[in-house]
C-alpha cells in the first residue's frame, strides 16, 4: 500500500513558500528579514481569502491596507507590508507568468513624525556637573561634555582616539555613517573636561589610542557609553529619560534655537540630506546666544 501523503498546500501558500525560499537562497536575507517578510505575506494571504493572488487588483490592495491601518498598524507597518507585497508580485512576475503588480501604485498612509527628545537647557546644564574626582567621575563627565558640545552620535564618540581631539584648535574630527568623517567646534567647557580627563587617563591607558577607556584601559564599548550616561541622569533624579541620543538632539536644537543656521548645525550633525536637519525647527526651546563659540551653553570662552 502506497505512504499517505500530506495534502498539497494551496496555491497561494506554495507561491508564498517559493518566495521565501528565493530571499533565503538566492537574496541571502538574515533570518530576522525573512521572518519578517514571512509575518506580512501572511497577512496579504489572509486579507484575500479565497481570491486568486493572480486576480488581485490595486483596489484590492488599496482596501486591505485600509484595512490593515482600521486594525491600527502604523504608516511604517503599511509601508514595510507593501514593499514585501511589491517584492512578491515582482517575483511572481517574474517566475511565475502574473502579468501585473497591484502594489505598484500604491502608498502607504503617512504617519506624524515624532520629535526629537530634547532636555531644557537647565537640564542639560545639570548632566554637565562634575560629580567627583576619581576614574570614572572625571571619564564620565568628559564623556557628556563632548556628546552636549559637538552633537556626536555614540558610535562616533566610543571610535574616538585621543590625537582625534584638536585642543588648540577647539576641535574633532569623527568618522560617521558611510565612513565619512567631518569637523565639528568642541566646547571650552568640553575641553577642559578632557583636558582632567587625559590627565587622569595617562596613568590606566598605557599606549592605547582610545580616548575613553575602561579602568583596564580597554576602549569603552557604546553599550558601556549608553549605561553610563543613562545612570547619571538617574543619579541626579532627572525626570526625563537620557541616552547619548538625548544630548544629540539637545545640542542640535539648542545651537539651532540659538543662531538659527540650518546649514551649519546640518553639517556638525553629519546629515546627507537637510531634510534630516529640519525636525529641529520645530522644537521650541528658550533662546540661549546668537552662534555656536558664543552662544552654546558649553562654549562660551572665558575672556
Amino acid at each position: 500500500m502506497p505512504p499517505i501523503l500530506p495534502p498539497d498546500p494551496a496555491p497561494s501558500e506554495r507561491l508564498r513558500e517559493d518566495y521565501l525560499s528565493h530571499l533565503r537562497v538566492e537574496r541571502r536575507l538574515s533570518l530576522h528579514t525573512e521572518k519578517g517578510y514571512a509575518r506580512d505575506l501572511v497577512l496579504l494571504l489572509q486579507l484575500a481569502g479565497k481570491q486568486s493572488l493572480g486576480t488581485l487588483s490595486s483596489h484590492d490592495i488599496r482596501r486591505y491596507i485600509s484595512t490593515l491601518h482600521g486594525r491600527g498598524l502604523s504608516g511604517r507597518s503599511l509601508g514595510r507590508a507593501l514593499s514585501a507585497w511589491r517584492g512578491f508580485f515582482d517575483f511572481l512576475a517574474r517566475d511565475h507568468g502574473f502579468q501585473h503588480n497591484p502594489c505598484a501604485d500604491v502608498r502607504p498612509p503617512k504617519s506624524p513624525k515624532k520629535l526629537p527628545h530634547a532636555l531644557t537647557p537647565d537640564a542639560a546644564a545639570q548632566l554637565m556637573r562634575l560629580s567627583g574626582e576619581g576614574f570614572l567621575a572625571l571619564r564620565d563627565h568628559a564623556m557628556l561634555e563632548l556628546f552636549y558640545s559637538s552633537g556626536l552620535r555614540l558610535s562616533e564618540l566610543a571610535g574616538l582616539d585621543v590625537p582625534d581631539v584638536n585642543r588648540t584648535d577647539h576641535t574633532v574630527i569623527v568618522t560617521g555613517k558611510g565612513s565619512k568623517t567631518r569637523l565639528i567646534p568642541v566646547g571650552q567647557k568640553a575641553l577642559e573636561a578632557l583636558q582632567l580627563w587625559l590627565q587622569y587617563r595617562a596613568s590606566v591607558a598605557g599606549d592605547h589610542s582610545a580616548l575613553f577607556v575602561t579602568q583596564t584601559g580597554k576602549r569603552l564599548s557604546g553599550r558601556s557609553i549608553e549605561a553610563r550616561v543613562s545612570l547619571r541622569a538617574q543619579q541626579l533624579g532627572l525626570a526625563d529619560r537620557v541616552h547619548p541620543h538625548v544630548l544629540r538632539h539637545s545640542f542640535a536644537s539648542h545651537v539651532l534655537q540659538s543662531s538659527g543656521d540650518l546649514r551649519a548645525v546640518q553639517d556638525m550633525l553629519g546629515h546627507a540630506s537637510i531634510t534630516s536637519t529640519q525636525v529641529y525647527t520645530h522644537l521650541d526651546f528658550q533662546h540661549l546666544a546668537r552662534i555656536y563659540d558664543a552662544a552654546h551653553p558649553r562654549a562660551r570662552r572665558k575672556g
